[in-house]
């Protein structure tokens, strides 16, 4: 194997400010300082809005909160010739939730990645933990710095031994030095100095040392506490400076003004290092237990400084053996009688001071790297390119219809009498409707759907009253107090809640804003994009990736409709980002889906990414929507070729396992034709057409039984199909979805009459907007 040449660091670099932007760039400096021929770049993550003159060493940037940048960025290091990509991982420093999006780029890099945790949390939400384990998993070896994160990278997330490193946070080799000296160059000549540095925020437990302050002066009455530090500037971009301002007037309150001052500075590291020298005592009085490490706390112990610290985890380990001093958390009495107890014992603080400088040279920067240059040649020499997972081989051939007939007509007799003068009723007993369990808007809202579908050429629309009624229904469920749609109405036209579920809320926005671009009406088609305004703003607080993916549907009518809505344009981008970051959370080799299993109207998860993808020319949607949907239907394939959709008994118990094939859905054969077709106009292949085709056939009785569910005399469809026999009860959601499947199909059959030939609408998506890579 050739020797280590390239590695790329991934992770915050200067001059943006924080702790992780300066580890990188120390650590890119010292593998590059401590072996001659390797070159070390950078991969610099921005947050929204800021432009930053990065150094050379930053080969390529990616927009924090652009998940196309993400992908495209690991295009870029595949095509680089990069050995080792060296993660530098904390949370909020990548974009989606939990800072998911970076595992879209994790997850497609063909050579090893070192991760480094800054942060373990004991207690991650289920989200952090999906997106940890995520990137554990793409992980050839994960770091931390402290054997604390061993212990919880094994308890907690189940990490193999021998996949852990822990190699102490790396720091400057500097002589040990007296502090006279500095104090006299820098204006404290004659002063006891006490130091904390770092951005300031309210974590830092500041307030609690300047409580300290008068306790200690009664010892020493020429101290003087340094905060050296800027603000953090997301703490100044939400709050501006109040923070500060809250801590100049507590200092003022206490009358110590002339014992307390603030250095409001981004310092660089000659600097630093020179204010470091001048302290006597070094303090972090941190308010939580839960901090795996400190840059401030190495440093400081590294210039063989005197430290007060809370015993955060970091602190525990580093400061053990006498060391440095722990006190409790947010105990200004204990911290200040430490801190005078050292000041006014030199022969202790000096022989503190000693012990820390000796105990920390195996942290300098040059042995550091040495450690992580050994960790990275263990993880190449372990790495095998992976084999392409199952689901992402070509599609079979093309699929058609046994018979090779056209697609069935269009009846709607049957779906006419579950209808009267309220809406459509949810249920029927065989084929009669069943009054007592009254309407949805579910089902309504899927009226309203197939009003809009039968629009289109060739097709007889529904009549005026009809659609106007399941209109009218929708806009009596809106519920302007709660912002949400009722869903359950009582066959006496009581409604059974205030709010429905969060997925009625979606399909009901999904069929507004259809309404709102294809309504035969132009009135109607006003009121549903009104209505659909006012109730889109609440989509971007609801947390079921299918109610984000109808309200994707939806949004991609609209806009079409009302093409200058930014704020809806806004949030389709927030809601196609959220289903791109739980597909990168829990995508594996072998199961390249959004979620842990799988439930019902699958397919609109992929069919609304490819549908967002193809609205805005956004690749990366695209090519999410087509390979999870390529997966599913895979799985969705009975080993005699038939369509098998996902069954009921496997919802919400199945994970990350072959699903049961009972019992088997319409809704889910109808979302499935939807998502091929899609896939189809977007990628131009026709064996996504095949697919759908095959979905459709299942209503006829290509199935698991070969028993037809759909009658296509009057358009009934059965409710399922049970392991022995089909359901015979017809209800709406089963009428409705064969109904839209069929206008489907005949659609794209008529479309391959006219055409001969289909082009497809994206067959390559644009490159991300704006540059990505920035060359030095």
């Amino acid at each position: 194997m050739a020797q280590l040449s390239r590695i790329a660091l991934i992770g915050n670099s200067l001059p943006r400010r924080c702790g992780i932007a300066t580890f990188t760039a120390d650590l890119q400096r010292a593998i590059e300082a401590s072996c001659a021929g390797v070159e070390a770049s950078i991969v610099a993550m921005t947050d929204r809005g800021r432009i930053y003159e990065y150094p050379p060493a930053v080969h390529l940037q990616i927009d924090e909160g652009n998940i196309s940048e993400y992908v495209r960025a690991a295009e870029v290091l595949n095509a680089s010739g990069i050995d080792v990509v060296s993660l530098q991982h904390e949370f909020g420093i990548f974009g989606g939730d939990a800072g998911g999006h970076i595992v879209a780029l994790l997850s497609r890099l063909t050579m090893p990645v070192v991760t480094t945790l800054h942060t373990v949390l004991a207690e991650p939400t289920p989200v952090q933990c999906s997106v940890m384990n995520r990137i554990i998993d793409t992980s050839a070896k994960i770091v931390v710095m402290a054997e604390k994160g061993r212990t919880l990278l094994q308890s907690v997330y189940r990490v193999p031994a021998e996949k852990i490193e822990v190699i102490p946070h790396g720091i400057p080799d500097v002589a040990f030095v007296e502090p006279d000296r500095v104090k006299a160059e820098r204006g404290f000549a004659g002063r006891t100095v006490i130091l904390t540095f770092g951005l300031l925020s309210p974590n830092k437990g500041i307030e609690i040392m300047i409580d300290a302050m008068p306790s200690i002066l009664e010892s020493r009455g020429d101290a003087v506490y340094v905060v050296l530090g800027a603000t953090h500037p997301n703490l100044v971009r939400d709050q501006g400076e109040t923070y500060r301002e809250s801590l100049l007037a507590r200092v003022r309150a206490l009358g110590i003004e002339d014992h307390v001052v603030f250095l409001d500075q981004f310092v660089d590291q000659a600097t630093l290092l020179d204010l470091i020298s001048m302290c006597d005592v070094y303090v972090t009085p941190y308010l939580r237990e839960a901090q795996m490490t400190s840059g401030t706390l190495a440093y400081s112990f590294g210039l063989g400084k005197a430290v007060v610290s809370t015993p955060y985890w970091h602190a525990q380990e580093l400061l053990a053996g006498g060391r440095g001093v722990l006190v409790p958390f947010g105990d200004s009495v204990a911290i200040g009688s430490e801190i005078a107890g050292l000041l006014t014992d030199h022969p202790r603080r000096q022989a503190m001071r000693e012990r820390a400088y000796a105990s920390s040279r195996s942290m300098t920067w040059e042995r550091t790297a040495g450690r992580y240059l050994a960790v990275f040649e263990s993880a190449r020499r372990g790495h095998r390119p992976e084999e392409m997972p199952p689901g992402k081989a070509a599609l079979s051939a093309e699929y058609h219809f046994t018979d090779h007939r056209a697609p069935p007509a269009m009846r709607i007799g049957y779906f006419l009498s579950l209808c009267d003068d309220t809406g459509l009723l949810q249920h029927a007993v065989h084929s009669v409707a069943d009054r007592s369990h009254g309407y949805c808007v579910d089902d309504n809202a899927r009226a309203l759907l197939l009003a809009c579908a039968l629009n289109r050429p060739g097709e007889q629309r529904l009549s005026e009253t009809l659609t106007g009624r399941f209109a009218a229904f929708i806009q009596h469920a809106w519920n302007p107090d709660t912002r949400r749609f009722r869903n359950f109405m009582s066959y006496g036209r009581a409604w059974l809640e205030d709010s429905g579920s969060e997925d009625s809320h979606g399909r009901t926005l999904w069929a507004l804003g259809e309404c709102a671009r294809s309504d035969a009406n132009m009135s109607r088609r006003g009121w549903a994009a009104r209505l659909f305004a006012e109730a889109l703003p609440v989509a971007e607080s609801l947390r079921s990736p299918r109610a984000w993916a109808f309200t994707l549907l939806g949004l991609n009518a609209y806009c079409a409709a009302v093409p200058h809505d930014a704020k809806a344009e806004a949030i389709r981008q927030v809601l196609a980002n959220r289903l791109l970051t739980i597909l990168s959370a829990v995508e594996a080799q072998d199961w390249v889906w959004f979620e842990d299993g799988l439930a019902y109207d699958n397919a609109r998860l992929p069919e609304a990414l490819i549908a967002t993808g193809m609205s805005t020319g956004t690749s990366a949607q695209v090519a999410a929507g087509l390979r999870s949907l390529r997966w599913l239907t895979t799985l969705q394939t009975a080993p005699l070729g038939c369509f098998r959709p996902v069954g009921t008994h496997g919802f919400g118990d199945v994970r990350r396992r072959q699903p049961p094939a009972f019992d088997q859905q319409p809704l889910e054969a109808a979302a499935t034709i939807s998502a091929c077709i899609a896939a189809w106009r977007a990628s131009g292949d026709r064996a996504w057409r095949g697919e759908a085709e095959r979905a459709f056939a299942w209503f006829l009785g290509d199935n698991d039984l070969s028993s037809p569910l759909a009658d296509v005399e009057n358009g009934s469809c059965r409710d399922g199909l049970h392991p022995d026999r089909p359901n015979e009860n017809m209800g709406a959601e089963s009428v409705l979805s064969y109904l839209l499947a069929l206008a489907e199909i005949r659609q794209i059959a008529r479309l391959s009459q006219r055409r001969g030939r289909f082009v497809p609408h994206l067959a390559r998506g644009p490159e991300p907007a704006g540059p990505l890579a920035r060359p030095h």
